[in-house]
């Protein structure tokens, strides 16, 4: 077959897809394959948009419920950030100027601080520090300070002299020297020397260390000997370190004086463990030189007093540049008051990060599942656009068919069927009107008259009536078995109707009488005899130029075509007795012909009793029992044939068969009819 060529097919499969039920408009159908599957893509594609739109509202419902979340966590951070301004602003806060531009409204405070950076350290400045800082430069604090003197000791060079560490003692060649040096008490006897009398002695006088009267001249001449000249000028040395010592100390200022400038406070506490240690050291010091003037015999180290100066000095350096930036700042007030607002809000980002970073935390995941739902609605969204893009292309495909129905309406009339007929329900449903009722009619049609309205419709879809058809092809029909479900009422008209669309007209051009056709070839199926003899050309020549009669036959090994003469068709009764020597063909089909042959040759011809038949040999025999059952029932119109077929044996069935055409004494028709 060729592109050239359109078969167009007439079975149960054409029914089934030209006839749509609509599942949300009961009673309510499609008449055509187009509009069937544009019907059938249009509802699945329904359906994929509803479950669509339900997942689109299940995700934004959680969409919005993450937005309110989120909202309402802000709603909290922001009640705790906006203690900024009720604790910084209104009266006399002297910080209030930082919150210039954030004090109207919750959402500018808390966007404010949440654009913030925390600070790597925690800021060294408090917030006393920086309204300490605020206020030194406004009011009658607007003045300048003077930096304070660093301290200098001049007396430093003196610690490391090596006279301390000198054992001053007496003329080693006085008479006395070697008791003196065997007694280590020098000293104790220089301290003595003031209680000796400072007059010639006459006689022995005291004497001041052992309380007997040995002291002379010679003894007194001998001490004093002993203390020379040059240890006489080592302790005259050391009284003069001391002086200078002394005088140094003097001269360093005292704690208050430094206590005394404003920019003190800041470094008190170091100020005071510093000047306390250098102070220490000097003081120890002195009483070290006292101490060596008072014994020159013992050495002494004092202790070097330059770092504790220095690390004392650079806490006065401290203050001094405390100072210095007070001075600057007298100067400069915007840019100070800039840098302490910086510093501010740098303290509250510090303060507040609690609150400010759990919001930012719960924001980023808010964030994450919020892009995450945008992109399932989207999707969403867009596969539903692109289920309406299928709707709209596919309500483009259907076909308007409404002449079709007319015609279809026109030959329920012609075929006498007038309880019904079809109205247009939409561009493209249709429904059944029996009457002035309209409402779910088309259930209530049989399966023969549906069958009708199906076969109207393939006659005007083979006249070309769909628009959507394409012109000039030639047409090839099968039709196949259309009056299987119709009473037989119906089978003459639709005999007719086929022969009058289907067939062949005669008609004379140029006086010839020629053959005219629609179709290319047409085939028609059937097991009806009756239908067959309707549709059948009776006229011999006729026949024999416009028909072809061929015999289809089917068994377990296939099917087979045979041709065959208008002659050799037999009635029902006679088709019945070819099936039953078919041992191929379904066991069913062969106990049925048997049982439809009994029936009607003993109950419509003869008119005669079976059971007694059966009662009599050789029916009674054990292998017929199966036969005799399944004859015996009731009519298969009460529903009661009912039959295992796994008991059917062929042998059996057929001596059963013929045993009972014996017995009723007409083993000659059984024979007649079983060649």
């Amino acid at each position: 077959m060729d592109s050239n060529h359109e078969i167009l097919v007439y079975n149960l499969t054409f029914i089934h897809e030209n006839f749509f039920e609509s599942e949300n408009l009961k009673g309510i159908f499609t008449l055509s394959k187009e509009n069937k599957e544009a019907e059938i893509k249009i509802a699945n594609a329904k359906k994929e948009i509803s479950k669509f739109e339900n997942d689109k509202k299940i995700k934004s419902q959680e969409l919005e419920e993450n937005k309110n979340s989120l909202d309402r966590k802000q709603g909290t951070a922001k009640n705790v950030v906006w203690k900024i301004k009720t604790d910084y602003s209104g009266g006399d806060r002297v910080l209030e100027f930082c919150l210039d531009g954030y004090k109207g409204s919750k959402d500018t405070l808390f966007n404010h601080i949440v654009s913030l950076v925390k600070p790597v350290a925690k800021p060294i400045k408090s917030i006393n520090d920086l309204k300490y800082d605020l206020q030194s430069i406004t009011g009658d604090n607007a003045k300048k300070y003077s930096e304070l003197p660093l301290i200098t000791f001049t007396s430093q060079k003196l610690e490391t002299e090596i006279l301390f560490s000198k054992q001053i003692v007496g003329n080693e060649n006085s008479t006395i020297s070697q008791l003196i040096k065997e007694f280590g008490n020098s000293d104790w006897v220089k301290d003595g020397l003031r209680y000796l009398p400072s007059e010639p002695i006459k006689e022995n006088e005291v004497c001041p260390f052992c309380q007997a009267k040995t002291i002379s001249n010679a003894l007194v001449e001998n001490i004093k000997n002993y203390f020379d000249d040059s240890y006489g000028a080592d302790i005259i040395l050391l009284k003069s370190f001391l002086e200078k010592y002394s005088q140094a100390i003097q001269s360093i200022p005292s704690k208050s004086f430094y206590e005394a400038n404003p920019k003190f406070e800041p470094h008190k506490k170091d100020f005071e463990i510093k000047y306390n240690a250098f102070t220490k050291i000097i003081q120890d010091n002195k009483k070290l030189i006292e101490d060596k003037i008072k014994t020159p015999s013992v050495s002494v180290v004092l202790q070097i007093s330059i770092n504790a100066l220095e690390e004392l000095n650079d806490i006065i350096q401290k203050i001094n540049t405390l100072v210095t930036e007070h001075n600057n700042n007298i100067d400069q007030k915007e840019t100070v008051k800039t840098n302490i607002k910086k510093t501010f809000w740098e303290i509250m980002r510090w303060e507040y990060d609690q609150t400010v970073s759990s919001f930012i935390s719960n924001k980023a995941i808010s964030n994450i599942k919020t892009d995450a739902l945008t992109v399932s609605i989207n999707y969403c969204e867009t596969k539903i656009a692109d289920l309406n893009t299928i709707i709209s292309e596919q309500q483009k495909h259907t076909v308007n068919i409404e002449e079709a129905i007319k015609n279809i309406n026109y030959g329920l009339i012609d075929l006498g069927i007038t309880g019904f007929a079809i109205k247009k329900h939409s561009e493209k449903l249709y429904k059944i009107a029996r009457g002035d009722n309209e409402e779910n009619v088309f259930r209530s049609l049989s399966e023969g008259e549906k069958m009708i309205i199906s076969f109207l419709y393939f006659i005007e879809l083979c006249r070309g009536k769909k628009d959507s058809a394409e012109t000039g092809k030639k047409k090839v029909v099968v039709i196949d078995d259309p009056i299987s479900s119709l009473s037989h009422i119906y089978v003459f008209n639709v005999g007719r109707l086929i022969k009058n669309e289907f067939f062949g007209k005669k008609e004379k051009i140029n006086g010839v009488e020629t053959w005219r056709y629609k179709y290319e070839q047409v085939f028609i199926l059937t097991h009806s005899l009756y239908f067959f003899y309707e549709i059948t050309e009776t006229k011999h020549d006729d026949r024999k130029e416009m028909q072809k009669l061929i015999r289809l036959t089917k068994n377990d090994n296939g099917s087979t075509f045979v041709s065959m003469s208008y002659e050799e068709i037999q009635n029902d009764y006679q088709a019945y007795w070819l099936i039953i020597k078919d041992d191929k063909q379904p066991p069913t089909l062969i106990a049925n012909c048997m049982r439809n042959i009994i029936e009607y040759f003993f109950n419509f011809v003869e008119k005669k009793d079976l059971n007694n038949f059966f009662l009599q040999e050789p029916l009674k025999n054990n292998r017929f029992q199966a036969f005799y059952r399944y004859i015996n029932r009731e009519s298969h119109s009460l529903g009661q044939n009912i039959f295992d077929f796994k008991e059917f044996n062929y042998t059996d069935f057929k001596d059963a068969f013929k045993e009972l055409f014996k017995a009723a004494g007409y083993e000659a028709h059984y024979n007649k009819m079983i060649k």
